[in-house]
Parts: structure tokens; sequence; C-alpha cells
């Protein structure tokens, strides 16, 4: 899986294998045709949140329609490797996220390399995350929390996203550093186990802000900490878990990529059009609505970025023994 520093930032470049010549007056006239967009998660989580906001975005600012696939499974290796054997030729891209870089260090034998087949066009978000548990716990603080877990060790369910997920990893880490024996309970992304949050089939679970304000918002669930090193402006009244664990903290990003070898000039085009968005007040108003924080930056921008936070969570997975199961 180790692939040279070099050699994934040049991805950035998206260097074809077409004619100079040819690759440009291909992308004068993209996009030509519908493009798919592909999200390796269920609608309800993050990765669909915001796959249908930058979506509709690019749709009215390009001219064709962004459509929206949802291809769960595996912690969205499913739909990396279905982008990363795509023709590279700007119609497939991948809705990539901080856990395509975590499953670096979580699954083995992957049939593809993220840093390798994926070719990084933009950043969207970087996006903070909540513990959250269902009302009939009887924890109101994350020090409440920890004690009752560990007076009812392997008790407790902690619903993930699936293996890899954000859920997973942040769960996990929590779990270490805590030092308490939760139940993990994986599903197939954040929307269907946010249903099973609220009804108390699980207990718990550490979730992205964006896909469970709503809920918070509506007193289905209780927040007892957030994942970030300091407070959000969108849950102003709950402490980071770091004031309580100390040194705990994580927070996750999401982006768009494409196959490796994407002309680009085609990255050039989404790459601006990305950045306009996280420009506009209306559209930036919507991402602070859900408690995500727009992270523009450049394709080489964003490699960078994309490689510094891998090597980082890689030492951490590790650590604390997080594989897929």
């Amino acid at each position: 899986m180790n692939l040279p520093r070099r050699k994934f930032l040049h991805l950035a470049a998206g260097t074809a294998t077409l004619p100079v010549v040819s690759r440009i007056a291909w992308a004068e006239t993209y996009p030509a045709r519908p493009v798919h967009l592909l999200a390796g998660f269920p609608p309800g989580g993050i990765v669909d949140i915001i796959a249908r906001l930058i979506g509709q975005w690019l749709s009215e600012r390009l001219g064709q329609q962004f459509v929206i696939e949802n291809r769960p499974g595996a912690g969205s290796n499913i739909a990396t490797e279905l982008v990363a054997r795509a023709r590279p030729d700007g119609y497939t891209l991948l809705l990539v996220s901080s856990v395509n870089s975590w499953n670096m260090a979580i699954y083995d034998n992957l049939k593809f390399n993220f840093m390798r087949d994926i070719a990084p066009i933009a950043s969207i978000i970087r996006t903070p995350a909540v513990m959250e548990v269902n009302p009939s716990v009887p924890a109101q603080t994350v020090p409440e929390f920890i004690a009752y877990a560990k007076a009812n060790p392997g008790k407790i369910d902690m619903g993930t996203g699936g293996p890899g997920s954000g859920q997973h990893v942040y769960g996990e880490l929590f779990k270490v550093m805590a030092g308490v024996d939760l139940i993990t309970v994986h599903y197939r992304g954040a929307g269907p186990a946010l249903p099973d949050l609220m009804s108390g089939r699980i207990q718990v679970m550490f979730d992205p802000v964006a896909s469970s304000i709503g809920y918070i918002r509506a007193g289905k669930l209780r927040p007892l900490g957030v994942t970030t090193a300091a407070r959000i402006d969108v849950l102003p009244d709950v402490p980071p878990i770091g004031d309580f664990v100390p040194g705990y903290e994580a927070s996750g990003w999401d982006g768009i990529g494409a196959p490796a070898n994407t002309p680009p000039e085609i990255i050039s085009i989404l790459n601006k059009e990305v950045n306009a968005a996280l420009a506009d007040a209306t559209f930036k108003a919507r991402l602070a609505d859900l408690g995500a924080d727009p992270f523009a930056n450049s394709p080489t921008g964003f490699s960078q970025f994309i490689v510094e936070y891998t090597e980082r969570w890689g030492k951490v997975i590790r650590a604390a023994g997080i594989k897929a199961e």
C-alpha cells in the first residue's frame, strides 16, 4: 500500500495519456453529458449530504447533471474501486473522504491503492463529529458516560457506519483512550444507524455533526462531547471530549477525486467550480448550518493534505489495533 509521496503528489497534476492538444480540446467541451459522482455510503450520512450539495452546485454551474450514485459497502471501498477502474475522462468521480485515508491502514489486500489510483481534485469541508447518546442513557456528560460504561462493561452498543467509517475510528479511539468496553455494531452507513440510535436499539455513536445536527436540535439525541480540540459554533454548549479524555481529538474531511490520469484541464475546471461554491455566501451558510467548515484548496494542496493526514492517522489506527472485521 505504500506509495512514494512525490508520486502521489504528481497525481494532482492529472497527468494524462492523451496528446496535449486533444486533452485541451476535450476539456473545452467538458462536461458534454451527465457526470456520475459516486458516494461510498448510503443516503443520510455526511458523505451523501455533501455529495448532493456539491452535485447540485456543479450541475447549475456547468450546465450538465451531476448524478449522485450511492454505492455503499466495505467502508467506501466498493465505490472507490469502481472509480479507480473507470475511464479517466471526468465523467466518473468519487466523493472522497477521510475514510479513504483510514482504509489504507484498516484494510489488507485492497484491489486498488487510493493514493495511486485516485487523483485529488478539490477539498470541500472539514467535518467535526459528536459523541451522542439515546436520551434514555443515564449520562449527561462524558465523565458520567465513562462511569456508566465502566459499571456496565460489554452491555452498551456503539453504532458505526461500517468498518473503517468515521464512527468506527472515532469510537474505537475513544474506547482505547477512555478504557471502556463498548460493543461495536456496524451498519452500512450512518443513515441506517441513526434510526436505531434514536429508537434505543444502540446507545451511543460518534457521528459527523452534519448528519446528526437535526436530530440533536429536535431533542432526539443527546450530545455529550465534540471530537474537536475546541467547541464548535453549532453546538456551543457541548465541550470537547478531550477536556475529559486528555489527548483525544479527531475530525474528518470530504472532497472530490477522479481516476488517475484524468486530464489536468478537467481537474482544473472542477477545482475552480468547487472553490467558487466554497466562496459563495449561501453555500457557506448551508455548510455552517451543518456544522461543517469550508475547506478550499488547489489539487496540489489537497494532495499534500491527504498525504500528511494518511500518514498521521495510519499511526493512530495501527496503535489502536483498528482493523476491518
